[in-house]
């Protein structure tokens, strides 16, 4: 840089020279021509001198930066072809025209100017320019691919790619991950009942069996144990260990049921597991609130929550009935206060309702009137399966408590008590607008709780192992006092819930059940009044057997299609499936029908061996282990059988 500086100095010293020298011959001249003349060819040899002295330098500086342009240049290509990340050029046809040493040797054994940039990524070139940065996966290592194109006077069609290796950064991240620390909750869902019928020596074997199972799991982690209570425990493990015992399908579970009591009675358990929490206190509240899923959907399974919902596992067996009279004193005491603070109360249950959801709904609304409240059952009387229950009062005093949801959006007020019976899904409610309008709201509920429930009830009274909401309201009603004395027709509407949800005393029935049933029989509930609910016309007895008839056996499942739509299919088509489960080796039946709009609809329905409530809510359904259905948006009755018997695969090898 000197050298070039002093050629500079030269160059502009001799200008400056020749320009005085001829400036001083040309004044001269014009005062004495004589000394022109002898001064003349002096300044025009000076005047050669330097301008062949200029022409030496100039030359000399074009050469010199001749020179740094070239070794510059060299000094790119070799430190390009030597980068420690690869780096290739490619042209508009994902030709790879040249690369460095490195790019070689990771994504090519063989030379790559034979090969395309396909053989990396398929990614087009302008969506790599567009979005920048895109991660890749070639030979076990990571890439950051980042693209250029370079700005050429005589080349447009050139991509510059710079692949930087990100693996160990990758590897450090993954790590990261899989070192979280995630919270179980684990709980005996049946403790109570193994403690109370098992002699001291039992108790002891199977404390030391549960304690054993779970200190066998974690032995095989790195994590810890801790027994909150005699039937709850406390398990932190890692992320890596929580992944192992999901791709396991939660086999912990099945472990626990081969602990046999009495060569009848087996452990079952419920886990919560709180996952994708950014610390361990809120990986304890997911952990927690998926128990409580667990839990709510009838125990011996394991629930997963996450930022994104829950994921479920197990779930196979028809859970443990717990019931205890405290509480649901308690809570009849509460929903009692509600009802004489509310100017008006409101009760209705999900849209189609059935004899158990109008027949709770009589019972709470003949407690409500009793205490000196208008209260009303909303219901749309020409989407009702019940119609034959409703019809009965017609003539009496009670048949002005059932109204449109028209009219009772028209009366409600801040003021009034909302009650839900039968179903906590906010979508398939009687009527939204009324929910959304409420400022209190009651829940009443045995259905498996699904991820998408009420959760703004003062009161959510929720017994899945109840056999319907009429044998709780009926539980209820035991605590109102005077109040839940109701005539024998209301409790006949009671018992027709319970009969109907039960498959006449046959499924889901525990002790709580006959007792509710005890209690209506001595409110006057005539048996074969409830009996007379049940009957359908012959043609309906027809249709029922035609759907039953063209059934088909897959797997030990029984499916029958409708295609056809009639008036009285939503009650045809549940009474096909119950028919259907009648059949010798058919263990779950699945009847699906059009329900004229372009939606078709399955009533699944299982002897216990299989749980259709997992199947139907793949399809976004729900229900009971026994009994669930779904709705399916916008397809044909073929394409929704292909599509449940491929879930019934999934269910079986989930489940095998």
């Amino acid at each position: 840089m000197k050298n070039l500086y002093r050629d500079r100095g030269f160059i502009i010293s001799i200008a400056l020279l020749i320009t005085g020298l001829f400036s001083l011959i040309g004044y001269i001249y014009t005062v004495s021509q004589k000394v022109f003349w002898v001064i003349l060819p002096i300044g025009v040899g000076i005047g050669i001198f330097a301008v062949g002295k200029l022409i030496q330098v100039t030359r000399s500086t074009f050469q010199y930066y001749k020179y740094m342009d070239y070794n510059i240049d060299a000094t790119h290509r070799v430190s390009l072809y030597n980068f420690p990340n690869a780096v290739a050029v490619v042209d508009k046809e994902r030709n790879i025209v040249w690369n460095n040493a490195i790019f070689a040797k990771n994504f090519f054994e063989v030379d790559a100017y034979t090969n395309g940039l396909d053989y990396i990524t398929k990614e087009s070139l302008d969506s790599l320019l567009k979005n920048g940065v895109q991660e890749i996966c070639y030979g076990g290592r990571f890439y950051d691919i980042h693209v250029r194109r370079p700005e050429l006077n005589d080349v447009n069609d050139l991509f510059l790619i710079y692949f930087e290796d990100v693996t160990e950064y990758r590897k450090l991240q993954k790590e990261h991950e899989l070192s979280k620390p995630v919270v179980m909750l684990v709980v005996i869902d049946n403790f109570d009942e193994l403690m109370n019928t098992s002699r001291e020596s039992e108790k002891a074997y199977i404390s030391v069996q549960i304690d054993k199972l779970l200190e066998d799991y974690i032995a095989q982690t790195s994590g810890v144990l801790r027994k909150m209570s005699s039937s709850r425990f406390l398990v932190i493990v890692e992320e890596r260990h929580i992944i192992s015992l999901l791709d396991t399908r939660v086999k912990i579970l099945d472990k626990a049921r081969e602990i046999i009591i009495k060569d009848k009675i087996t452990v079952t358990l419920s886990i919560g597991i709180g996952r994708t929490a950014n610390s361990i206190s809120e990986s304890e509240k997911f952990a927690k609130q998926a128990l409580d899923m667990a839990l709510g959907r009838g125990g011996d399974q394991a629930a997963v929550k996450t930022e994104n919902g829950f994921v479920f596992f197990g779930g196979l067996s028809k859970g443990v009935e717990r019931h205890t009279k405290v509480r649901t004193r308690v809570i009849a005491h509460t929903l009692k206060d509600l009802i004489k603070q509310a100017d008006k109360v409101y009760i209705m249950g999900h849209s189609y309702g059935d004899l158990d959801s109008i027949g709770s709904a009589i019972g709470i609304s003949s407690a409500a009137r009793r205490m000196g409240k208008q209260s009303y059952i909303v219901v749309d009387k020409s989407k009702n399966l019940a119609t034959s229950l409703i019809d009965r009062f017609n003539g009496t005093e009670s048949a002005k408590q059932f109204i449109h949801p028209s009219e009772a959006r028209s009366s409600f007020t801040d003021d009034s008590l909302l009650i839900i019976v039968d179903t906590h899904n906010p979508e398939i409610i009687e009527d939204k607008v009324l929910y959304k309008h409420a400022k209190k709201v009651v829940v009443i509920d045995h259905h498996r709780k699904m991820v998408t429930h009420i959760d703004n009830a003062i009161i959510f009274f929720h017994e899945p192992f109840a056999s319907s909401a009429a044998e709780m309201v009926a539980e209820l009603l035991q605590h109102f006092g005077e109040a839940g004395e109701i005539n024998a027709m209301e409790a006949e509407s009671l018992l027709a819930g319970i009969t109907l949800d039960t498959k006449n005393f046959v499924m889901r029935t525990g002790v709580r059940t006959f007792e509710a049933a005890a209690f209506l029989r001595k409110l006057g509930a005539d048996t074969i009044a409830v009996r007379e609910l049940f009957a359908s016309s012959i043609e309906s007895y027809q249709k029922k057997t035609k759907l039953v008839s063209s059934a088909e056996i897959y797997k030990n499942c029984a499916i029958a299609l409708n295609d056809a739509v009639f008036d009285d299919m939503r009650i045809v088509v549940p009474q096909a499936a119950d028919e259907l489960l009648g059949i010798t080796g058919v263990n779950a039946s699945f009847v699906l029908y059009s329900t004229g709009n372009g939606d078709v609809a399955i009533s699944a329905r299982s002897m216990g061996k299989i749980n259709v409530q997992v199947i139907m809510e793949a399809f976004g359904g729900g229900g009971h282990q026994t009994m669930s259905g779904a709705l399916l948006k916008d397809t044909s009755v073929e394409k929704a059988r292909l599509d449940l018997i491929l879930q019934i695969d999934e269910y079986f090898r989930n489940n095998e």
